[in-house]
C-alpha cells in the first residue's frame, strides 16, 4: 500500500516564551522588565520543582511552524509573519485544521504542544470546533479524533514510538540524527527566550521550521515501517521534499538540505 495523502498531513511544532503577563498576574511582578520577570518566574519554578521549565499554562506561543503535505503539493512555513500576535498564530492554526481536517503529526505534541495550545486558545477565546469534534456532529470522529491518545488523527511520534511508555521517550534530535537526517541546527528550545530578548524572531521561526522538517522525515520512515509507504513511494516523498527545499527561500532551508544530502 502506498501513502497517497488522500488525507492531508500537517506536521506542526510550536516555540514558546514565558507568559510575562500571566506571571505578573499570578505572582505580582508588576514593574519588572520582561527579562527580570521571567527570571523571577524561573526561580520560583526551580524552587518548587527543581527545574526552571515553566508549566504549560505559563507558556506563550511565539511561533507555529508547519509541514503541509497533500496529494498535490508540499509546503513548509511558519504561520503568520513576524508582526503576528499569538492569537493570530493560533487562529491560523485552527483555520488550517478546519480547511483540511488533516492528520496532525507532532513530536511530544500530546505532552507539550497541544496542552499549551489548549490553554492559550482558552485564554484568547478562540473557537476550534473541528479540533474538539468527538463524533457528536461528525460521526467519523467518534472513533478517530484529535483528542484520544490511541487514535490516528493526531500522531505523536515520540509517544507512539515509545510504546506509550514515558520511560522509553527519546529526543527528536537524536532519532533524526540516527536516521541520517540533519537534527538540530544551531538553536534548541532552551535558547528561544534568549533569542526572543535579542529580537531574533526570524531565527526562532527558522529553527521551528527545521524541527518540523525533521519530524516529517521521521514520520515518513514511520509510515514505511507500518506498511503504509512502499519503497518507491517513500523515495518519491523524500525527493518531493528535496525538490521543494531546493527552490525554497531561506538560508536555513538550504543548510538543512545540504546537511541532509551530505
Amino acid at each position: 500500500m502506498s501513502l497517497s495523502f488522500a488525507t492531508p498531513v500537517m506536521v506542526f511544532d510550536i516555540e514558546t516564551i514565558p507568559d510575562i503577563e500571566g506571571g505578573t498576574r499570578l505572582y505580582d511582578l508588576k514593574g519588572l522588565e520582561p527579562a527580570a520577570a521571567a527570571k523571577s518566574m524561573f526561580q520560583m519554578r526551580l524552587q518548587k520543582t527543581g527545574r526552571e521549565f515553566l508549566p504549560h499554562h505559563l507558556q506563550r506561543i511565539c511561533a507555529i511552524s508547519v509541514v503541509l503535505a497533500t496529494r498535490e503539493h508540499i509546503k513548509v512555513w511558519s504561520l503568520g509573519d513576524e508582526s503576528s500576535d499569538e492569537a493570530e498564530l493560533i487562529q491560523r492554526f485552527y483555520d488550517g485544521l478546519e480547511r483540511y481536517s488533516p492528520t496532525l503529526v507532532t513530536w511530544n505534541g500530546g505532552g507539550f504542544d497541544l496542552p499549551v495550545l489548549h490553554y492559550r486558545t482558552l485564554r484568547h477565546g478562540i473557537a476550534a470546533p473541528r479540533y474538539w469534534e468527538m463524533g457528536d456532529e461528525d460521526k467519523a470522529f467518534r472513533y478517530n479524533n484529535y483528542l484520544s491518545r490511541y487514535h490516528w488523527r493526531h500522531v505523536d511520534l515520540m509517544d507512539v514510538l515509545a510504546g506509550f511508555s514515558p520511560r522509553a521517550n527519546a529526543p527528536l534530535d537524536e532519532i533524526a540524527t540516527l536516521l541520517g537526517f540533519p537534527g538540530k541546527m544551531g538553536m534548541d528550545g532552551s535558547k528561544v527566550w534568549e533569542a526572543w530578548l535579542a529580537g531574533d524572531l526570524a531565527g526562532i521561526r527558522a529553527y521551528c521550521e527545521t524541527d518540523v522538517l525533521n519530524t516529517y522525515l521521521v514520520y515518513l520512515r514511520f509510515e514505511a515501517m507500518r506498511g503504509r509507504l512502499g519503497e518507491a513511494a517513500l523515495s518519491g516523498e523524500l525527493q518531493r521534499l528535496k525538490d521543494w527545499l531546493e527552490n525554497a527561500e531561506g538560508e536555513h532551508f538550504q543548510q538543512f538540505l545540504k546537511s541532509w544530502q551530505g
